[in-house]
């Protein structure tokens, strides 16, 4: 087994996150990944404080392992969800899209561990300033919102700016990704591409056909032009309409703001294969059968840790 400190730090099997995602990572799916022996996520996104501390207690309901909460700084309903979280002690809070440093001494108060997701070593330095446990360094492999940076260059600097642990995200899938994180000096990985084919996601069956039909090439970025919104999804209509208007002339930067607005829930909530926005990374062609997500987990670190033991063989 591959021992980590993440995995002593969170009191969890495996250090393998389930990635945040908007409209997908819920209550359910989180439990099955933490009953499976990783962490799972549950995605407070855009919504309000009920919907969340909802998803929170059905989690508490099917596992009792620890699990976390993804809050993006930017909703709304930031200062809401932030307090449910230290009201309900959640394990973990993972972060992204700001600084949660306005939120910081009431999470330790509440002893939650916080882990921000970060696209860059500037952000990785902030978070560590502003008392993070650890970070998870995400490539623009990912699905969703995405930074600059790939995956292979971005979590070796990281790990070199940084005294706190690293995971890597961004372009994992299996136990190759995995063994590679590790050898980049990573403690652990998130995926989100991967659990969209656990049999605990609730995302409509359209969205789990689309990532079994997924190829290398399947997926594209949007939202390049104006910076600061690029976000990487699935090709269909919805895509590259969205690619033809962004690159129009006369569009603006709040035109393209604009495009996106529901689309992701007409995607995991209604299976709109035309309208709907399709998060997914650059994984999603590996992605190839629907698996409980206990599963999925000893699969990846099972071939990860074959990996890893094996990597002197190469050594002479």
């Amino acid at each position: 087994m591959i021992v980590s400190p993440i995995c002593s730090m969170l009191g969890i099997e495996y250090p393998i996150f389930q990635g945040g995602m908007a409209w997908i990572a819920d209550g359910k799916l989180a439990a099955a990944v933490s009953n499976g022996g990783g962490l799972g996520i549950i995605s407070a996104m855009n919504a309000g404080g009920d919907y969340l501390r909802e998803q929170i207690r059905i989690a508490r309901e099917l596992t009792d392992k620890p699990f976390g909460v993804n809050i993006m700084l930017m909703s709304p309903h930031v200062e809401e969800v932030a307090k449910i979280v230290a009201e309900e002690k959640v394990a973990v809070v993972t972060t992204g899209a700001g600084m949660p440093t306005k939120y910081m001494g009431m999470w330790k108060e509440a002893n939650i561990t916080v882990i921000p997701v970060v696209a860059s070593v500037a952000s990785a330095k902030m978070m560590e300033r502003a008392g993070a446990s650890a970070v998870i360094a995400e490539g623009g492999e990912s699905g969703g919102h995405i930074g600059e940076m790939t995956t292979m260059p971005l979590v070796p600097q990281v790990c070199d700016a940084v005294k706190i642990p690293v995971l890597a995200a961004g372009g994992i899938g299996d136990g190759r990704g995995m063994a590679a994180a590790f050898m980049l000096g990573a403690i652990g990985v998130q995926m989100g591409t991967r659990f969209l084919l656990a049999e605990e996601c609730g995302v409509h069956q359209n969205y789990k056909d689309m990532i079994l039909k997924a190829t290398d090439i399947s997926t594209v970025t949007t939202g390049r032009r104006f910076g600061g919104n690029t976000c990487r999804c699935l090709k269909n209509p919805f895509s590259r309409e969205f690619l033809k208007v962004e690159y129009a002339p006369e569009t603006t930067a709040e035109d393209v703001a604009e495009l996106g607005v529901g689309a992701l829930r007409k995607a995991a909530v209604e299976g709109d294969t035309k309208t709907g926005c399709f998060l997914a990374g650059q994984i999603a062609g590996m992605v190839k059968k629907e698996q409980p997500a206990a599963e999925i987990i000893k699969e990846i670190a099972e071939e990860a840790e074959a990996l890893l033991k094996g990597a002197a063989k190469w050594v002479k």
